[in-house]
């Protein structure tokens, strides 16, 4: 519409990460401005202050599990909500500056994700060469050709981020697991959350109580007593001591199904905190399998049943 200013897309850059095409997956970002931020919590941070209607951001991995970056952000601060979820497979190249040769290569710079990615590849191929740390793989290639590599002499990155930042590729195809998958969510501020699909997914944080023999089996029963698969759980520390520890939840459902609504409503009862981040579409489509006795119909049986026993009619 004409005088709408375009949407406003924040993502862990610099441009040419993995994040930036999962960005990219989403219809709505061809029309978007794209904001590139040097890190997780400055990209959600753009979000909760307005200066970004959605922020995307990679939230876990298929080897190295749950990027603790975007978990800690997303269970403190002002609270955000998961809209969408991207899957990007993830294929890693060694770049570096036209004229250098493996052989010369005593300094590699990636993101610690991408190290644990392709550990075996640079065991055997570059056995003594240091790892050096970079806020993501993107930057690290753009800091090789920027002349600015402050000590390295290769990255490990994406293919398109050795293109876009004009590196010579060294060596391509380098990760350990050839169908290794990275996790995306595009994260907004709360809204209403979409209407049920059938195939959803929800994210939480639930705190645990003071510690106390059974305090997890606890959390853990109000999922598995109503039917509800847990995709993930990762648990966190608080920070405040050792021993205080919050979980960062996946769930198969929506918070509309009722066996997921008794679920969350189970952890509240039992957690002192509990952080609602979004029910929103699986990236993969695949329905949710609801087993016998846990249908939304199933629990609407049984209230009407103990509603006939309050009235004092036959059950």
């Amino acid at each position: 519409m004409p005088g709408v200013p375009p949407s406003r897309y924040a993502y862990l850059g610099p441009a040419g990460t993995f994040t930036e095409q999962a960005l990219r997956q989403v219809p709505a970002a061809a029309k978007a401005e794209l904001l590139p931020f040097a890190g997780v919590d400055l990209a959600l941070d753009a979000v909760r202050d307005g200066d970004a209607d959605a922020a995307m951001v990679p939230i876990e991995n298929s080897v190295e599990g749950g990027v603790t970056s975007t978990l800690d952000a997303l269970a403190a601060g002002e609270p955000l909500v998961v809209v969408r979820e991207v899957l990007v497979p993830v294929t890693f190249v060694l770049a570096a500056r036209a004229g250098t040769a493996v052989s010369g290569v005593t300094r590699v710079a990636t993101h610690p994700h991408a190290v644990a990615q392709c550990r075996r590849w640079l065991a055997e191929h570059l056995p003594g060469a240091t790892a050096v740390p970079a806020t993501s793989t993107a930057a690290a290639a753009a800091g090789l050709a920027a002349g600015q590599a402050a000590g390295y002499d290769a990255a490990v990155c994406a293919p398109v981020a050795a293109q876009r930042y004009r590196l010579e590729v060294l060596a391509s195809d380098i990760g350990d697991n050839p169908g290794a998958v990275t996790r995306f969510v595009l994260v907004a501020r709360p809204s209403t959350p979409p209407p049920p699909t059938g195939a959803d997914k929800t994210s939480l944080v639930a705190y645990l109580p003071h510690n106390h023999a059974g305090a997890l089996l606890e959390l853990l029963e109000q999922f598995a007593t109503r039917g509800v698969d847990l995709t993930r759980i990762e648990s966190r520390p608080i920070g405040d001591s050792l021993g205080q520890y919050c979980f960062s939840i996946d769930c198969s459902g929506h918070v509309a199904d009722a066996r997921v609504a008794e679920a969350v409503m189970g952890l509240r009862r039992v957690c002192p905190q509990v952080r609602y981040l979004g029910s929103y579409p699986r990236a993969d489509a695949a329905p949710v399998q609801v087993r016998p006795g846990t249908t939304d119909a199933s629990f609407a049986d049984a209230r009407a049943w103990l509603d006939r026993l309050l009235e004092g009619r036959p059950g």
